[in-house]
């Protein structure tokens, strides 16, 4: 090796340790680099010295240049990765867009509604947002040369224009009406007055009044069949955004998530309601409309069907105006026969179905839960199928066919542990007990195995429902429990146990379990002669039940009609107005006012 490079090799050592030393916080100031410089370099060297530490810094030089480079190459990947992202869901959403316009702009004028409602349908991955439907409308009058394709692109521009006018007031009538208690189903509490007064279009106004005064909906289109395309567009959007953003409001309710979710669910049925209405009252030649507002129906009910609080347990009633339950469900029996075997369509049947059992149609709630039953079996909906198996049984104990009720209740609670549904198990267990004191007295077998056996099942399910805090069970295990001590001539065991029902059964919304809970009530406390509670009970049980058009009611007015052939009729007015505060707080003075009037309606 030369001397040269014998001497660079050194020198590039001591840069290497300068660095090193440096690097490691060794350094404390420049003059000890210096020293240790004038110390390790040779005189008349410095020419070798200057060439490494000059190589040095053009390799170091490099290695920084190559390092921001990088940098700045990453930064301008990710600047692409971003843009490029931006572009495809821009390019998505302009390709939805233009998918939506070719597919209306090619039907004909008959299913023209049709082609435009996927793009408001949630449960479809093309649905468009409010910009969108915006940019929709313009491009459809932009490119439209039939009247039909204008008046709706004109109808959904000013549907979305309304729909933004009155969402400011769309909850104000919870607060403006200083509601109690929250529902759509009469003029004192619910929205259809105020937002007849807030809205501007024609139609709606039309609509929202008729809901007001608790008339059929099937009139409105009937007699406005004339209308133009326009205003049934307009109409469409404006009860669209409403229901989404109700059901966005209820659901974001912190007080009360499951206060909040039952809302939500009575929403989406009260508006695919409506639209089923408004569809049935269109004939003849107005196919396109007729189409349109069943599909909007369909929409609302898949909406229901998808939520993971769907209330395979409870009726469409909570929160529902009762004076047309019975009409309401029958508005559902035709339009439910075009739609196609599902697992939606056995959720929706087993909700329509409980409710028909409520209103004492044992019949069609047995049609709609076999079919339900049949449904969700085919698509292994084991939860649906469950609870068909669950509510099949209490049509059962209505019928008094006992056997099978216990057949039923028995698969139920058998496939509710062998798949984990806790809930299906928790009225599985009621249900069997319920069924068993009920096969028991009709044989009058009560024998102690058989009343504990009973009481043991319904015991269990309470129990079980007050883990998974479900009011609704609760209330069910509780009146079926408190109506078991009644038909074993307990009354004061049957107290204890309706009162526990009674406060599940409001804390469920449950209409009919809160009827039924007070009248059984009213049966213990006649058993031990409490006369003015009989009477109070009583009639909370009988207004209550007729209120959702319950057959049942006539239970609560009997005892009441026996009692007042007891003592006379002073005195049972006098005992009744002794309870008006306490009933009052419950169903109002309206309800205390029209008492009388049930009676006379039973009696006549």
């Amino acid at each position: 090796m030369s001397e040269s490079n014998s001497l660079a090799n050194r020198y590039q050592q001591l840069i290497d340790s300068i660095v090193e030393i440096t690097l490691q916080g060794k350094i404390r100031s420049k003059e000890q680099v210096y020293r240790m410089l004038l110390k390790d370099i040779e005189s008349g060297t410095g020419e070798i010295f200057e060439r490494v530490l000059d190589e040095n810094i053009q390799k170091t030089t490099a290695q920084l240049e190559k390092k921001l480079k990088a940098t700045r190459i990453l930064r301008a990947l990710q600047t692409i990765q971003g843009e490029w992202e931006r572009w495809q869901k821009e390019n998505q959403n302009e390709q939805t867009l233009t998918l939506a316009i070719e597919q209306i702009t090619e039907a004909d004028d008959q299913h023209l509604l049709a082609a435009f409602l996927p793009c408001l349908d949630q449960s479809n991955n093309s649905s468009l947002n409010r910009e969108q439907l915006q940019k929709l409308s313009q491009s459809l009058k932009n490119s439209s040369e039939g009247l039909d394709t204008l008046e709706l692109a004109n109808g959904i521009k000013d549907g979305l224009t309304e729909f933004s006018r009155l969402e400011p007031e769309l909850i104000t009538w919870i607060y403006e009406q200083n509601q109690s208690s929250l529902g759509f189903g009469s003029e004192k509490q619910g929205p259809w007055p105020w937002w007849e007064k807030k809205t501007s279009l024609p139609l709606a106004k039309i609509l929202f009044k008729t809901l007001a005064n608790n008339q059929s909906i099937r009139e409105v289109s009937d007699k406005s069949s004339q209308v133009e395309l326009r205003a049934w567009v307009e109409l469409i959007l404006l009860l669209h955004f409403i229901e989404r953003g109700l059901v966005k409001w209820f659901d974001e309710q912190p007080y009360d998530a499951k206060f909040g979710q039952r809302l939500s669910y009575s929403t989406l049925l009260i508006f695919s309601v409506i639209f089923a209405q408004i569809s049935q009252g269109f004939t003849g030649k107005n196919s396109n409309l007729r189409e349109g507002y069943f599909l909007m129906m369909l929409q609302s009910l898949r909406q229901l069907t998808k939520r993971k609080d769907f209330p395979l347990y409870g009726g469409i009633f909570a929160s529902f105006s009762g004076e047309n339950l019975r009409e309401t469900l029958t508005y559902f029996d035709d339009p439910l026969k075009e739609v196609e075997r599902t697992q939606e369509k056995a959720r929706i049947l087993t909700l329509l179905a409980y409710s028909q059992l409520t209103i004492g149609n044992y019949e069609q709630a047995k049609k709609f839960h076999l079919e339900a039953l049949e449904i969700a079996q085919e698509a292994s909906d084991k939860p649906c199928e469950i609870a068909n198996f669950n509510h099949l049984s209490r049509i059962c104990i209505a019928e008094k066919d006992y056997d099978q009720a216990i057949n039923y209740s028995q698969r139920a609670l058998m496939f509710s542990r062998q798949t984990g549904d806790k809930l299906g198990e928790a009225n599985g267990l009621i249900n069997v007990g319920y069924s068993e004191v009920f096969r028991a007295k009709e044989v009058e077998k009560m024998t102690p195995e058989i009343y504990e056996s009973a009481i043991n099942y319904l015991e269990q399910g309470a129990t079980l429902a007050g883990r998974l805090e479900d009011y609704q069970s609760q209330a069910l295990a509780y009146n079926s429990l408190g109506i078991a001590y009644v038909i074993l001539s307990q009354p004061s065991a049957a107290i204890t146990a309706l009162e526990k029902g009674i406060k599940m059964a409001l804390n469920s919304g449950n209409t009919y379990l809160q009827g039924v809970n007070f009248s059984y009530l009213a049966e213990a406390y006649y058993s031990l002669e409490d006369i003015s509670k009989t009477i109070y009970y009583g009639c909370l049980g009988m207004y209550l039940l007729h209120q959702i058009e319950s057959s049942e009611y006539r239970q609560a007015a009997g005892l009441l009609t026996i009692i007042k052939g007891k003592i006379n009729e002073q005195q049972f007015k006098k005992l009744l107005e002794d309870n008006r505060t306490q009933i009052i707080k419950l169903i109002g003075v309206d309800g205390y006012d029209e008492l009388p009037k049930l009676l006379e309606e039973y009696q006549g």
